[in-house]
C-alpha cells in the first residue's frame, strides 16, 4: 500500500512575528491552543515565496486577531529585524524535508487602546493586553520576548517618523 499523499502544501520557513500595541505599549499576547499554554505575539509564515513580509504580516494578524492592520489609527512598521532559528523538532514535519531552519521578519503594530480581537479558535484561545515588559516575560519564545523588549525604542521611531510626515 503507498504511503497517504500529504493533503497540505509544505509550510514556507519564512515567517513573521508581530508585535502587536497600543500608543502605551500595552502588548496584545494571544494564547496556542492545544493545552502547551503558549502565550505569544502574531506569528505565520509566507503563503508563498514572493509574498512581501508586510503582506503576510497583515494576512496573520487579520487571520489570528481579526485586526484589520490597514484600519484608521493603525500602523504597521517593519523593523528591519531578522530572527532565524532552528524549527522545533515536532514542528519539522510541515516543512519540506531537509528544512530546519526559520528566518523570522519582525513587525510593530500600533492600534487604537480598546481595539477589539476576535480569535481563531483553531489556533487560539485567549488573548490579554500587558505592559511591554510583562508581556516579555510571558512569552515562550526568546525572539518574541526580545521583540517586546524593543518596543519602546521601535514604537517612540515609527511616532517619531509619522509626526514628520504629517
Amino acid at each position: 500500500m503507498a504511503p497517504a499523499a500529504r493533503q497540505r502544501p509544505y509550510k514556507l520557513p519564512e515567517s513573521v512575528l508581530v508585535v502587536i500595541h497600543t500608543a502605551a505599549l500595552e502588548v496584545l499576547l494571544i494564547r496556542r491552543t492545544g493545552g502547551d499554554g503558549h502565550w505569544q505575539s502574531v506569528t505565520g509564515s509566507k503563503d508563498f515565496p514572493e509574498e512581501p513580509y508586510d503582506a503576510t504580516a497583515r494576512r496573520e494578524v487579520a487571520e489570528e486577531t481579526g485586526i484589520d492592520a490597514q484600519a484608521p489609527g493603525c500602523q504597521l512598521t517593519d523593523w528591519a529585524l531578522e530572527n532565524v532559528y532552528d524549527i522545533w523538532p515536532q514542528w519539522l514535519h510541515r516543512y519540506a524535508p531537509g528544512v530546519v531552519r526559520n528566518r523570522e521578519r519582525v513587525f510593530g503594530l500600533r492600534v487604537p487602546s480598546g481595539t477589539p480581537v476576535v480569535l481563531n479558535p483553531r489556533e487560539h484561545d485567549a488573548y490579554q493586553w500587558l505592559p511591554w515588559q510583562h508581556a516579555a516575560d510571558m512569552c515562550f519564545s526568546a525572539s518574541n520576548a526580545e521583540a517586546c523588549l524593543l518596543l519602546p525604542r521601535f514604537a517612540a521611531a515609527a511616532s517619531s517618523n509619522l509626526n514628520r510626515s504629517r
